[in-house]
């Protein structure tokens, strides 16, 4: 596990490399190196995982140069291989078979890896060309700034790091706003800054002094899944599904670091810890599994901790229970605002921050998590309201207003006249273009096309992008089992009746795998999302609400002018007088983007960019 980043058709100097990676050295505390020659530059800040000693990066072989972040599932395989096709390697760790991979299959390299990455590969033989590439789900983001008309092209795991090059500069692209608002965090390529883009799942971008940029997209893992298999019964695909997740969760256990698990005491992660407290036992690793579970200091609705416990006791696991004050959140919000580099409206980033420093502090590099199945099994409320829909409704309309952090009424409510004017206008969607298509008018049944849409764009911009960034800013490799090829397939297999059915249960094909793994009392407790009681703790009297009142200031709003700040005024009011979900969120959500302007913009943080210049930015 790495960060990287590097240059092409660019003049990056030896100073500006390492300005860069400094900027993520949290991400790879444990080495930093980088190649240049003439036009090109690959850099690497290496987190050791798999084979301490060797491993160095960037990789070299010939003409060929490789810097990669993350881990590869199938390194062993690969090498036997390429050691058959006359290959050698000098360690075992699983990048340094990059550059053979890629010497034998060229640009396709990517379609044989398993596992989550990032990779950057410099190919210097006739004419040179930056090929990179990420993996299937986009567990490992990779950020690029392209000139079309110079041709440079910068890129890092990191926005901040991307932003410490000296061709980079930061510009707000004004559309963000909406779009953040819209879907709690930019969808697809976008990112809030203007000509900055993330790199898709599952994509291959070639970039060469000729011919530009190129961008491939390769099939995702649910796209490349066998037909449904509408014979096979819940009982029998349960079993199937618990032997897959099985292995998934034992190779995700292999390393040369301590390794631990997150337990929120969900059916998620329990059963993740579950299987792989089951798995140490039975190779007879020397000590138990190591999990950890975050709460917060006082009384709040949603505790959890209760059910990681008892997880805990029933597989036999350490267990670690990490308690945070609320008081202290004032203080850790600029710390989540800097690292993830573009505002995320889930207040879940805050103890996603902190319990991945609380792993580091004990010890362990490496935590296996359970995000990601609720959008492969159809976990979400939102599926089974939109589901439970009559036909004729607007299911497809609803469904995209619950994923958005303000819903569109309210929007409507908050804009100014010049701003909603812009975000009006033709051709200012704030969702990449197809998806809601795909949504109304797909093919496949309705959770299907849900589904899809839940893994194409909303799991890697919202949900992956954050545990990769708020993970490794304590130097912690998140690990996703179900984020593992083999998983994604088996769950576009599923018939919807062994997903979710309005009425019955959601998950039920992963409930049935969870049977005689877990205590009964979280397999029958009712579902709830794990995320920061913000509804209680954003109240007059808390250091929340403060913190809230003063960043959210008449004074910051006016001077933004795109926000009406006598409607964010009556937000505060419903807030004090009938505190809600949707208010709360509401509020947290434009005070998480103002901390984010002004983090990334200083003072040129409170004049948003006029209307006349906007055409130019979002068009």
């Amino acid at each position: 596990m790495c960060r990287i980043h590097g240059s092409f058709h660019a003049r990056t100097t030896a100073q500006e490399m390492r300005h860069v990676a400094a900027l993520q050295h949290h991400g790879g505390p444990d080495a930093q190196s980088f190649a240049q020659q003439s036009g090109w530059a690959l850099g690497n800040n290496r987190l050791s995982i798999m084979d301490p000693e060797g491993g160095a990066q960037p990789y070299r072989l010939g003409d060929i140069t490789v810097v990669f972040n993350g881990e590869l599932y199938n390194h062993d395989r690969l090498r036997t291989e390429l050691i058959r096709q006359g290959f050698h390697f000098e360690d075992r760790c699983d990048g340094s078979i990059l550059p053979a991979l890629y010497l034998t299959y060229g640009e396709r390299f990517a379609e044989q890896l398993d596992g989550m990455f990032s990779v950057a590969v410099m190919d210097l033989r006739r004419a040179p060309r930056l090929v990179i590439a990420t993996d299937a789900s986009g567990m490992k983001p990779l950020y690029y700034h392209w000139e079309e008309r110079s041709g440079r092209f910068h890129f890092a795991s990191e926005l901040p790091a991307l932003l410490g090059f000296t061709d980079v500069r930061p510009y707000e692209d004004e559309l963000g706003l909406h779009t953040y608002l819209s879907a709690k965090t930019p969808f697809g390529q976008r990112t809030m800054f203007r000509g900055i883009d993330v790199l898709p799942p599952a994509a291959t971008a070639v970039v060469t002094r000729e011919a530009g940029l190129r961008l491939c997209t390769r099939r995702m893992g649910y796209e490349s899944a066998p037909p449904v298999a509408e014979e096979r019964s819940l009982a029998h695909a349960g079993e199937e599904l618990r032997e897959l997740l099985a292995c998934e969760v034992s190779r995700l256990l292999v390393a040369d670091a301590p390794v631990a698990a997150i337990t929120s005491g969900g059916l998620d992660s329990s059963l993740v810890t579950a299987l792989a407290a089951r798995s140490l036992h039975d190779r007879g690793a020397s000590g138990a599994l190591h999990t950890f579970n975050i709460a917060y200091t006082g009384d709040w609705p949603g505790d959890e901790r209760a059910f990681a416990a008892e997880v805990s006791r029933h597989t036999g696991t350490v267990h670690h229970q990490v308690e945070i004050d609320p008081a202290t959140f004032p203080d850790l919000m600029g710390d989540v605002v800097r690292h993830l580099g573009q505002p995320n409206a889930d207040p879940i980033t805050l103890s996603t921050f902190s319990l991945f420093r609380a792993v580091r502090d004990a010890g362990f590099k490496v935590a296996l998590t359970g995000d990601a199945a609720d959008e492969l099994f159809g976990g979400y409320a939102r599926m089974t309201q939109a589901l439970a829909a009559p036909e004729g409704a607007d299911w497809a309309g609803a469904y995209l207003d619950h994923l958005a952090a303000v819903p569109r009424a309210l929007r409507d409510e908050l804009y100014t006249a010049e701003y909603a004017e812009l975000v009006l206008s033709p051709g200012m969607s704030p969702m990449p273009p197809g998806l809601t298509d795909m949504l109304a008018y797909g093919t496949g049944s309705r959770l299907q096309r849900i589904c899809r849409i839940e893994q194409r764009y909303r799991l890697p911009a919202y949900h992956l992008r954050r545990v990769d960034h708020l993970s490794m800013a304590s130097s912690v490799e998140a690990r996703l089992p179900f984020c593992q090829p083999s998983i994604v397939r088996y769950a576009a297999t599923l018939p919807d009746q062994h997903r979710t059915v309005p009425g019955v249960g959601v998950k039920r094909a992963l409930y049935r795998a969870a049977e005689g793994l877990l205590p009964d009392s979280v397999l029958n407790r009712p579902k709830q999302p794990f995320t920061l009681p913000i509804t209680a703790m954003l109240a007059p009297g808390q250091r929340l609400w403060a913190m809230a009142r003063d960043v959210l200031s008449p004074q910051a709003l006016r001077s933004d002018g795109r926000l009406r700040y006598e409607a964010v005024d009556a937000l505060f009011a419903e807030q004090a007088a009938r505190p809600s979900d949707s208010v709360s969120l509401a509020l947290w959500a434009l005070m998480s983007h103002q901390m984010w302007r002004s983090e990334f913009f200083g003072r040129s943080a409170g004049r948003a960019p006029r209307t006349r210049e906007l055409a130019v930015a979002t068009g």
